[in-house]
């Protein structure tokens, strides 16, 4: 499990604070994105999510709603373990039981970071175009992070939706959307709170808390919930 903390300490509350200062920032040779800056003091990121209305926000979802089982992933789009379990486990895990119907899967988002926040904007861009844009993201990771070069890391982020079939106005418009952006970030902080996740990728099956791991394991799990 990635051990970076996200909610202990008053840097980390401040990434995922509403609270801090929201501001649009021009990135030499691109347009303008949303982000946050961490600001917030740990005093005041408890109160983060107030006055931000989250309702607009989707839940990213596959499989279906009759399904037995539900299975929720906390997961950064800037996370290695994420990378490494969306490229191994999950594949399986989708082919195996959310295909199949035996399993509910949700995706919901954690932000480490501007760049795991400006990921998911593009990944959101086209909730239908959700999963498959989050596979390139986790595929590509080590690339479009690369050095951690704002500017080139904003530019790779706009391949990538190309390439996914979005258009440049459409990622302009998604990427230059503050209030989205600040209830994404609300949404997370109260989700992350409510369910005591400290890290990622962290696992829920029917509301019981899991770590990071290989497909076996979760395979028992997944089986025993079902037969249960």
């Amino acid at each position: 499990m990635d051990r970076r903390v996200l909610l202990a300490s008053g840097a980390a509350a401040a990434v995922a604070a509403a609270g801090g200062a929201w501001y649009m920032t021009q990135k030499p040779g691109t347009t303008s994105i949303a982000t946050v800056t961490p600001v917030a003091s740990e005093g005041n990121a408890g109160n983060a999510e107030a006055g931000v209305d989250t309702t607009g926000i989707t839940e990213m979802t596959l499989g279906s709603d009759d399904a037995k089982v539900t299975l929720m992933e906390y997961a950064s789009f800037t996370c290695p373990h994420c990378a490494s379990f969306h490229q191994s486990v999950f594949k399986d895990l989708k082919a195996d039981y959310v295909d199949t119907g035996k399993v509910k899967f949700i995706y919901r988002d954690v932000y480490f970071d501007q760049f795991g926040l400006w990921a998911a904007l593009i990944a959101r861009c086209d909730p239908s175009r959700f999963f498959g844009i989050a596979d390139m993201l986790y595929a590509q990771q080590k690339d479009w992070v690369g050095n951690g070069d704002p500017t080139g890391i904003a530019d790779r982020l706009r391949k990538i939706g190309l390439v996914a079939g979005l258009d440049s106005d459409q990622m302009s418009a998604c990427l230059e959307d503050e209030d989205n952006a600040r209830a994404l970030v609300a949404w997370f902080q109260q989700n992350a709170t409510a369910d005591d996740v400290t890290g990622t990728p962290t696992l829920f099956i029917d509301g019981t808390k899991h770590s990071n791991m290989n497909y076996a394991d979760l395979k028992v799990l997944l089986d025993t919930a079902l037969e249960s």
